[in-house]
């Protein structure tokens, strides 16, 4: 199976070099007409995508999946036609490849580009996520790279189906197929993290588990995060209506992904008057409560589970909400420092000194002022479309659009200019002038 794998890659590598070379225009016809061909085939979409969750539901039933796969597994006729629009979104957005972003005159004719290029082979393991096929081969062919998908067993079918309307487009556009391939198989993943001679970036899009397996078991870099501990703090100066708003929309809209709320923090000066005001809203949502000592305490009427301390820092991927009454903005910060996983944090307040200071000190990949954690995603953000959100401090932080697919290189266009005639007793001075790009 690894040779076999190998291979898959080896041609996924050669792609990546001729689809670095594929103009612009090429690779938006692509995008749109693999668009045109998702929506043409919706019918035959769901019926497989009914094969995985009919599969999926067995494994739920015996306790061996959590119902939250299912969730992320179900597509329907609106999914598949957002999924459609995005892959458009992506062919609208401007051509990061190629791009001088970066433009010093070394010397008289000696200039110095940084220029935006591909990383080339990306090895992207996924579960139960069928919109990640579309989401990461749009992003990928856009960017000029190849992409290798190895999808969780669970949702198999439905992106093998997914991948071949994508080799369709890239047939009718007279492009490689292997600019996008599927591996299959508990052993590709293994074989994939060893191939740090071909794959150049790692995407993993799955649970805590699956992202921490692949960060500790290969050499290739790895974008990814692997928890979405997201906060919402309710200050003091806070507008009730406008926290609930914010929470309700932050847990309920989609409780399964990684930009929803599993915790929210209340300032003790307001917890005694809006706590109840919370429980009553997430009760009638059907949001389960958990809670600290105060908050139970408040929340005396109203079934509230303890939240035992070394608990905060649980993602729970459904409706599902911890609350907790901290001192102040400080006690706040401290609790999302120590529990968080640095996503995506929120503060509701009117006070616009506070709110600066929390979106200043707080350390996450997004922090927000009156609004809801559920923005953090690369479509909402511009991005047409994202290969996933990163915690990391290097390369790409947040939600990862086209321009966490690309890297440069500098190019140096001379006139026949040598490094001895820079040092010396008659050394010429380097310029080094910014020039306009």
């Amino acid at each position: 199976m690894s040779q076999t794998v190998r291979e898959i890659v080896e041609r996924s590598k050669r792609a990546s070099r001729a689809l670095a070379k594929v103009s612009a225009e090429s690779r938006n016809e692509v995008l749109r007409t693999i668009a045109k061909l998702l929506e043409a085939n919706v019918a035959d979409i769901l019926n497989v995508n009914r094969e995985d969750i009919a599969e999926a539901s067995k494994l739920v039933n015996k306790g061996e999946m959590p119902s939250v796969t299912v969730n992320r597994l179900r597509l329907s006729e609106q999914k598949i036609s957002e999924m459609a629009s995005s892959v458009r979104a992506v062919a609208d957005l401007p051509d990061p490849i190629g791009r001088v972003v970066e433009r010093t005159e070394l010397d008289t004719n000696l200039i110095l580009d940084r220029v935006t290029c591909p990383l080339g082979v990306l090895a992207v393991i996924f579960e139960a996520r069928p919109d990640a096929v579309t989401q990461i081969s749009a992003l990928a062919l856009k960017s000029g790279n190849a992409a290798v998908l190895k999808a969780g067993k669970e949702v198999e079918r439905t992106a093998s189906l997914l991948v071949e309307t994508i080799h369709c487009g890239l047939r009718k556009c007279l492009l490689t197929e292997d600019a996008v391939n599927l591996v299959a198989g508990r052993e590709a993943v293994d074989a994939l993290l060893g191939m740090w001679d071909l794959v150049d970036l790692v995407i993993p899009r799955g649970p805590k588990q699956l992202v921490e397996f692949v960060q500790s078991a290969t050499r290739i870099p790895v974008l990814g995060h692997a928890e979405g501990i997201c906060h919402v703090y309710v200050d003091e100066a806070a507008d009730p209506e406008m926290a609930l708003a914010i929470i309700d929309d932050a847990k309920t809209d989609y409780p399964a992904a990684c930009n929803a709320a599993e915790t929210v923090l209340v300032n003790d000066a307001i917890a005694a008057s809006f706590l109840p005001e919370l429980a009553e809203r997430m009760q009638s949502r059907g949001v389960r409560l958990r809670g600290c000592e105060k908050t139970r305490a408040i929340l005396w009427s109203h079934k509230v589970d303890a939240v035992p301390d070394g608990e905060w820092h649980k993602e729970y991927g459904d409706l599902i909400l911890a609350v907790r009454v901290v001192s102040d903005i400080d006690d706040a910060i401290d609790h999302m420092h120590r529990f968080g996983s640095g996503h995506t944090e929120t503060i509701v307040t009117a006070d616009q000194t506070t709110a600066e200071r929390f979106l200043r000190e707080v350390d996450a990949a997004g922090v927000y002022h009156n609004a809801s954690t559920r923005f953090a995603d690369g479509y909402r953000y511009g991005f047409g479309a994202e290969v996933g959100v990163s915690t990391s401090k290097l390369h790409a932080r947040g939600p990862v659009g086209l321009a966490g697919l690309t890297t440069y290189k500098y190019v140096l266009r001379g006139q026949g200019q040598i490094v001895r005639d820079y040092h010396g007793e008659n050394a010429r001075a380097f310029r080094h002038a910014r020039l306009p790009v």
